[in-house]
C-alpha cells in the first residue's frame, strides 16, 4: 500500500511540474540592437552594443564607454543606482550611478589576494556576487572595504549563469541549480537538466532549455513551461508580471498569467 502511494505521489508531482503557464499577448514591438540588457518598470531599456552601455527612457537616452576596458561582457542593472558593469577580459568591474557616471571601479587584479572573475551580479550594501573561477567559488565581495565577507564550498561544474537579488543568490552550473542566502548558505540545490540561462523576478525564476521557457517559482523545485508561440528567443526578461522576449528584430511582450 506504501509503494502505491508513493508511485501516485510521483505521478503527481511529475505531472504538477509539467502544467503550463499561460500568457497573454500585449504586443510587439521593432527593435534592432547587439544585446538588451534590460527593461524597468518605467519603461526605460539598457543596451549593450560592444563597448557601449546604453541607457534609454521616454525622454532621453544616455551613453558609457571606457574605450581602455574595450568590449563589455555584462551589465547588471537590479540597482540603477549602482549598475555594476563587467570586463572579463580586463578581470574589472566598473560601478555607475542613474546617469552612467563612474562611482567606483574594481581592478581585480590589483587585489590580494587576487581572483579571477567569471560571473558578477550585484549584492546588497556595497557588495558584489563574483565567482572566482581559480578557487570554483561564490564570494560575496565587499568592493568599498576590499574584504570578502562569505564565499561558498568549491563548485565542481562549469557556471552557466549568475542571477541575484538583495536576499539571494542563483548560481547555475551545467549540473545544478545552486540557491544561497545572503550569508552565503546554501538553502537549496536542484538537478539541472538542460536549462543554460536564467532571469530573477521578485525571488521566482525564468530559465531557458533550448528554445522554450519554464517558471520555478521561489521555494518551489518544480519547473512550469510558459506557453509562448514559436519564437526564437535571444534574450528575455520578466518585469513584474510582464515577460519580453526579444529575437534580434522584435520585442514581444506577453502577460504572465500566474494563478
Amino acid at each position: 500500500m506504501k509503494y502505491i502511494n508513493y508511485l501516485f505521489l510521483m505521478l503527481t508531482l511529475a505531472l504538477s511540474a509539467q502544467q503550463p503557464i499561460e500568457t497573454k499577448f500585449i504586443k510587439k514591438t521593432s527593435l534592432q540592437t547587439e544585446s538588451l540588457v534590460s527593461i524597468d518598470n518605467f519603461k526605460t531599456f539598457y543596451f549593450l552594443n560592444a563597448s557601449v552601455l546604453e541607457k534609454k527612457d521616454p525622454d532621453k537616452t544616455i551613453t558609457y564607454s571606457n574605450v581602455q576596458l574595450g568590449d563589455i561582457t555584462s551589465a547588471n542593472t537590479y540597482n540603477p543606482l549602482k549598475i555594476n558593469i563587467f570586463y572579463r577580459d580586463f578581470n574589472t568591474v566598473v560601478i555607475l550611478d542613474n546617469r552612467l557616471a563612474e562611482i567606483f571601479k574594481i581592478d581585480f587584479n590589483n587585489l590580494t589576494p587576487y581572483k579571477s572573475i567569471s560571473h558578477v551580479s550585484t549584492g546588497h550594501d556595497n557588495t558584489l556576487w563574483v565567482f572566482n573561477q581559480d578557487t570554483q567559488q561564490l564570494e560575496l565581495y565587499d568592493y568599498k572595504a576590499n574584504t570578502t565577507r562569505t564565499k561558498t564550498l568549491p563548485i565542481a561544474s562549469t557556471v552557466m549563469d549568475l542571477k541575484s537579488n538583495y536576499n539571494y543568490c542563483w548560481l547555475l552550473t551545467n549540473t545544478h541549480l545552486y540557491i544561497y542566502n545572503y550569508f552565503g548558505s546554501l538553502i537549496r540545490k536542484i538537478e539541472n537538466n538542460g536549462f543554460t540561462s536564467m532571469v530573477e523576478t521578485n525571488g521566482n525564476l525564468v530559465l531557458k532549455k533550448d528554445n522554450v521557457l519554464y517558471f520555478l517559482k521561489k521555494n518551489t523545485e518544480a519547473f512550469h513551461p510558459i506557453a509562448t508561440p514559436n519564437l526564437l528567443i535571444k534574450q528575455f526578461f520578466v518585469t513584474n508580471e510582464t515577460l519580453y522576449i526579444y529575437n534580434d528584430k522584435t520585442l514581444s511582450e506577453y502577460q504572465i498569467l500566474i494563478n
